[in-house]
């Protein structure tokens, strides 16, 4: 089998196209480059929808953390503590619990056991929690002189947030929240060791990479091909960040403008 006909058969397996059977033997690097690829289509799925739904929330909690209201501020706090504190994986362990004893009082939350939603749910709180408290840091950060002249000029309320309050806040809280969108995207593995059945059983990358390691009783190939795809898609969410983040210094001098940096975390 040529390596173009094993894309065709394989490249979209993940979502339940081309062949049912995987491979058995005489495993090629085409066919591990391919499945492991179709797989990332999964964490790429995660990770955006998790990342732009979770950053609303993440400013509505940051905001929350920063009001002077008990009513507001307290469920926030709350919010970012449980979140922040407790593991990435404990969380999807209870959500998939909390999300079956949901699914016996009504057929409505069926889909909640299902990784495509159970824990795109997960990962959207988790990334919230996180951002919002890189946010609610940015705004500690605003200097007191852009909202005195903002008081000054008689701005308040909305106003005063969407033209001064929201774009100092994004500029000092962008680098960091470059590094936790890349994290995000690394933290999709953990769907597969998760209670979420895959959509179709079909798994994403990590469960393709350890199909291979299984079969082949060799882990330095599939797992390097993992971290290849991963490498790729931190160097695209860094260039897209870093072009936001350059729009959003553009009226800085360029020895002002915040550098993007890497910082990996080792453990969440």
């Amino acid at each position: 089998m040529s390596c173009l006909q094993t894309i065709a058969d394989y490249g979209l397996r993940s979502l339940g196209m081309g062949e049912r059977l995987l491979p058995k033997t005489d495993f090629t690097l085409c066919q591990q480059f391919t499945l492991i690829g179709s797989g990332m289509i999964h964490n790429i799925y995660f990770g955006i929808l998790a990342l732009i739904s979770g950053f609303f929330l993440a400013v509505l909690l940051a905001v929350g953390k920063n009001s002077r209201h008990a009513l507001a501020r307290k469920p926030a706090e709350w919010v970012i503590f449980v979140f922040r504190g407790s593991p990435l994986f404990i969380q999807f362990f209870f959500a998939y619990f909390l999300f079956l004893q949901l699914k016996g009082v009504s057929p409505f939350f069926n889909p909640l056991t299902s990784a495509w939603l159970g824990a795109l749910v997960v990962l959207f709180l988790n990334t919230a929690a996180y951002s919002g408290e890189i946010f609610y840091g940015a705004l500690q950060s605003i200097p007191k002189g852009d909202t005195e002249a903002a008081d000054a000029y008689g701005m308040t309320g909305w106003p005063r947030f969407r033209r001064i309050i929201w774009p100092t806040m994004m500029r000092l809280a962008w680098p960091a929240y470059t590094n936790e969108a890349i994290f995000l995207f690394h933290a999709t593995t953990l769907v597969y060791f998760s209670g979420f059945p895959a959509f179709k059983q079909k798994g994403d990358a990590l469960y393709y990479a350890n199909y291979f390691a299984d079969k082949t009783f060799n882990p330095f190939i599939p797992y390097p091909i993992l971290a290849m795809y991963f490498i790729l898609l931190t160097l695209i969410v860094i260039s897209v960040f870093g072009l936001i983040n350059k729009r959003l210094n553009r009226h800085l001098p360029s020895n002002q403008r915040t550098r993007i940096k890497l910082r990996p975390r080792l453990i969440r």
